[in-house]
């Protein structure tokens, strides 16, 4: 499949990431919202995200379109990327309209960070439609999850395959629908745990950060939990791992937290959190996240 025209919809963070990874790999972009400021927060993010793509804000605004509305900006979409709000009525609604005003060979996606498209598909052809879930930002992290529903095709799956490897990104396709796919499902494990050890005062939240940036991190960066855990078993691999130090691994599952999360707990987290963070703006601390990123994944791609 050919890719040539691409929708966007819905222009917060993740919409305005995508569209600059489109407008890069050569699509004519379309973005849909109902934001009063998008023509703004598009010329924005384009100049903040295009030197991460190593072009400049101009070259990729030559191939972006503000749309009047939905239906103009899907009319000769070759894929539809939605980036609306995880609620499934709301997205029961536009993937109504999308299937009806979308071209007949373009591929439906939805950025949904939990909800299924089986939930939101109902009635209409779901044949097209799947989610595409990536990490953010998505013009930088390499992953997306395909997730089909119960009726999308398996063409319609082997498309979204190619498009994300043509956008340079890592699409791995999921078996079964979860929610909360993989990623995420993992993230939340992690920070379920990460949340009580502040709450029972074993860190602040800064130094569980430490934790994670000097140790996990650096591991996961180039090795996944399995691979590492092989790794872990010396020459006996994930075998002696799992028969000898996952016994005692096993035994602090039971053990592991449950966060109040009452609202004065929350509060204090809240608190702390700005308390190591909030010296800085949201800008400055994404701008160093981001070029952290970027030089972690030059070092992987160079070996």
């Amino acid at each position: 499949m050919k890719f040539t025209n691409a929708a966007v919809i819905g222009a917060g963070t993740i919409g305005l990431s995508w569209t600059a990874l489109f407008a890069h790999h050569g699509l004519t972009v379309r973005v849909s919202d109902p934001r009063p400021d998008l023509a703004e927060a598009i010329t924005d993010a384009l100049e903040m995200f295009a030197p991460h793509l190593g072009t400049t804000a101009a070259e990729l605004a030559s191939r972006v379109q503000v749309a009047a509305d939905v239906t103009e900006a899907v009319r000769d979409a070759d894929v539809v990327q939605e980036n609306g709000p995880e609620n499934v009525e709301f997205k029961k609604d536009l993937f109504a309209t999308l299937v009806k005003e979308a071209p007949q060979h373009a591929l439906l996606l939805s950025s949904s960070s939990a909800i299924p498209s089986t939930a939101f598909t109902g009635e209409i052809d779901g044949s097209r439609v799947l989610i595409g879930h990536p990490f953010n930002p998505p013009h930088l992290i390499p992953l997306v999850e395909v997730v089909p529903g119960e009726r999308t095709s398996e063409e319609s799956v082997r498309n979204a395959v190619d498009f994300y490897t043509f956008l340079g990104r890592t699409p791995v396709v999921e078996r079964k629908e979860i929610p909360g796919f993989v990623g995420n499902r993992l993230q939340n494990a992690l920070s379920r745990e990460a949340i009580y050890l502040v709450e029972q005062g074993v860190v602040t939240p800064e130094e569980l950060d430490a934790v994670i940036t000097n140790s996990l991190g650096i591991r996961w960066a180039t090795v996944g939990p399995f691979l590492g855990s092989h790794l872990g078993g010396g020459p006996g691999g994930y075998r002696h791992m799992a028969e000898h130090i996952g016994k005692s691994m096993k035994k602090m599952w039971a053990g592991l937290g449950n966060p109040s999360q009452s609202p004065e707990e929350q509060e204090r987290l809240i608190e702390a959190v700005e308390q190591a963070y909030g010296s800085s703006t949201y800008s400055e601390l994404a701008e160093t996240r981001d070029r952290k990123q970027l030089a972690v994944l030059h070092a992987v791609e160079e070996n």
